[in-house]
């Protein structure tokens, strides 16, 4: 699976203005595979926690501005590894940083007192605009938000490359080519049945069986309607 996205957090990446990165989304919409891939890309290693899973982490946010005991602590209680002598070979990624109001305001502290460190954070919109930090770090952290995937990511996902090109290439509104309009009406009929959600793309590229992907659509909006009761 292709977001184009992957190219901003490559630019984010290369940036020498570069800022600890908040990566934000609704549920669902693959922020943590999306950053997971760009480690395994280009990086060497991922240190990589998650505080929904881990909530024990949040203590060693607790009383102290200290990055380098941050993450000493946080390496002792993962066995994640973070090489202090050659920073830029590891992602380091805090998921689901709206549970850890803490580690949001102590973004700031990484950008002023240890930019050489590469961070990227996921959460989503909805809990990180009801986690109330202490302060939040403005102007301290990049900003990139992910939606569901679009149309042309969608071909992509299908094996439709051709389609996807095509697509990509458009650059005002014009009419399809009578000889794949049908075609593609067909996948964006699909598209629209999918809902753009990675996980239900995926269970329609890998079984092709509409009921199954619908089953897991469901799933996914049982979930928004959980977050919101």
């Amino acid at each position: 699976m292709e977001r184009l996205i992957m190219q901003k957090l490559l630019r984010w990446k290369k940036s020498r203005h570069r800022k600890p990165l908040m990566l934000k989304g609704v549920r669902q919409v693959g922020k943590t595979w999306l950053l997971k891939e760009f480690a395994r890309r280009y990086y060497k290693n991922i240190a990589y926690f998650n505080f929904d899973e881990h909530p024990e982490y949040k203590q060693f946010f607790e009383n102290t501005k200290d990055v380098e005991r941050i993450l000493q602590n946080l390496m002792m209680a993962s066995g994640e590894t973070i090489k202090p002598d050659k920073p830029e070979d590891t992602l380091i990624v805090f998921d689901e940083i709206q549970e850890c109001p803490n580690a949001l305001n102590t973004l700031k502290y990484f950008y002023e007192n240890t930019p050489h460190y590469n961070v990227a954070c996921a959460g989503s919109l909805l809990g990180i605009a009801l986690s109330k930090p202490a302060s939040f770090p403005v102007g301290k952290v990049d900003f990139l938000e992910i939606g569901p995937m679009t149309f042309t990511e969608f071909l992509m996902a299908n094996g439709d490359g051709n389609f996807a090109s095509y697509m990509d290439s458009i650059e005002r509104i014009e009419p399809v080519p009578d000889a794949f309009f049908n075609p593609l009406y067909e996948k964006l009929k699909m598209y629209f049945v999918t809902g753009g959600m990675p996980e239900s793309v995926r269970s329609w590229t890998e079984d092709r069986d509409v009921e199954l992907m619908q089953q897991v659509l469901s799933n996914i909006l049982g979930a928004y309607e959980r977050d919101f009761a």
